[in-house]
C-alpha cells in the first residue's frame, strides 16, 4: 500500500502576462521522480499558470491516497489553504468586495480537494540546494511556456533544471534570522506592520508590505502582506533587486 504521493507543481508566463504554462511531477513517497507532466496555455498569467499546474495535478493523481504537494506560489497555497473559506462565504468576493479573480479554476480545485487528504509545502525558488522537484516542475513549465508544446514522460527523460550560481540563490534568500526567513521556512507568509522599513546600513533598498498580492518582474507571485520594494520600474522581491540592476 502506498502511504502518500509526494509532488511539485510550478506554472510559468514569459512576460506575465505572455506565453505561460503549468507543469508537475510525481514522485514516490521517498521523493524520487516517477512521472511529469507539462502543458501551454497560450498567452496568460502566471498565476494562472500556478493554478493549472495545481488543477492538472490533483486530476492525474490518486484521491484516495495522501498527497504531499510542493510549490514556489504563495498565491496558490494561500488561495486553497487561508482565502477560500471565506471567499465561499462572501459569495465568492475578495475582502474588498470585488470578485474573486480566477475564480472557475479555483472553483475547480476546490472540488478535487474534497475529500482528500492533501498537504501543501511551500519551498523557495532557484536556490543552489533547492527542492530537487520544484527545479524539475519549473524547467518543465518554463519549456512549455516558451515552446508552447505539450510534453511529459517518466523518470528517464526527466527535465533537467538549469544551473543555478550561488549568487542568484543567496539574493534570492531572505536574511538569516529575519522575520521573513522564519516564516517562509515553516511554510508561512511574514506577518507584516503595513509601514515601509527604512534603507539598512547596507544601502538596500526600503520594503513594504504589499497591500495586494501581485507578481514581481521575476516572474513570481508575492502574497498580500508579504515584504516587497521597488525592482526595475515595478514592485517585487527584495532579493530580486541585484539581479534587476
Amino acid at each position: 500500500m502506498i502511504e502518500r504521493v509526494v509532488a511539485a507543481c510550478d506554472g510559468a508566463a514569459k512576460g506575465n502576462p505572455g506565453p505561460a504554462a503549468w507543469a508537475f511531477v510525481v514522485a514516490d513517497s521517498a521523493g524520487a521522480p516517477q512521472r511529469w507532466q507539462a502543458g501551454p496555455l497560450g498567452h496568460s498569467t502566471n498565476n494562472i499558470g500556478e493554478l493549472t499546474a495545481l488543477e492538472q495535478l490533483l486530476t492525474a493523481t490518486d484521491p484516495t491516497v495522501p498527497l504531499e504537494v510542493r510549490l514556489d506560489s504563495t498565491y496558490t497555497r494561500d488561495a486553497v489553504t487561508k482565502w477560500l473559506a471565506n471567499w465561499k462565504r462572501n459569495g465568492w468576493k475578495n475582502a474588498g468586495g470585488k470578485p474573486v479573480a480566477n475564480r472557475e479554476l479555483i472553483q475547480r480545485i476546490d472540488a478535487l480537494l474534497q475529500g482528500r487528504d492533501v498537504t501543501f509545502v511551500y519551498v523557495p525558488a532557484h536556490q543552489v540546494d533547492g527542492d530537487p522537484l520544484n527545479a524539475i516542475a519549473d524547467k518543465a513549465a518554463s519549456d512549455a511556456a516558451r515552446l508552447q508544446q505539450a510534453s511529459g514522460g517518466t523518470a528517464p527523460d526527466l527535465p533537467v533544471p538549469d544551473p543555478v550560481s550561488g549568487s542568484a540563490s543567496r539574493s534570492r534568500r531572505p536574511a538569516a534570522g529575519s522575520a521573513g526567513a522564519a516564516a517562509k521556512a515553516a511554510g508561512g507568509v511574514a506577518k507584516a506592520a503595513g509601514t515601509a522599513k527604512p534603507a539598512g546600513a547596507g544601502g538596500r533598498s526600503r520594503t513594504l508590505a504589499a497591500r495586494y498580492p501581485g507578481t514581481c518582474p521575476c516572474g513570481r507571485s508575492y502574497a498580500k502582506g508579504e515584504q516587497i520594494t521597488r525592482v526595475g520600474s515595478g514592485w517585487g522581491h527584495p532579493g530580486c533587486t541585484a539581479a534587476e540592476a
